[in-house]
């Protein structure tokens, strides 16, 4: 069964950091690529960055310059490090996966569990 388990939010003051993991279990990260997600209060669900099997890495506008996903295939792990956070950054952070399907903007098939991640003013 595919698996995933996210883990390292928390509170954090505005310009900290934090890194989220995503551990994955069930697959080989040689065939699925991942996507980070996040959902505010009362606001969408929205796709914040995806790696794809390649390495390649993608990122919205809103958190370019200041995340950075990686995959760690050792650890069956990705992260988001999660630099100069801001209070707009509060939200639930969800990890995702998929088997490989090109772009890896989109749909995702299985999902972790969310974390909490709040930045304080």
């Amino acid at each position: 069964d595919v698996q995933l388990q996210a883990s390292g939010g928390g509170l954090v003051q505005t310009g900290g950091s934090l890194r989220l993991s995503c551990a994955s279990s069930g697959f080989s990260l040689d065939d699925y690529q991942f996507g980070w997600f996040r959902q505010a209060p009362g606001k969408e669900r929205e796709q914040i960055s995806c790696v794809s099997i390649d390495g390649f890495t993608s990122y919205a506008d809103s958190v370019k310059g200041r995340f950075t996903i990686s995959s760690d295939k050792a650890e069956d792990t990705v992260y988001l490090q999660m630099n100069g956070l801001k209070p707009e950054d509060t939200a639930v952070y969800y990890c995702a996966t998929r088997f490989y399907l090109g772009n890896c903007w989109g749909a995702y098939t299985y999902w972790g569990q969310g974390t909490q991640v709040t930045v304080s003013s």
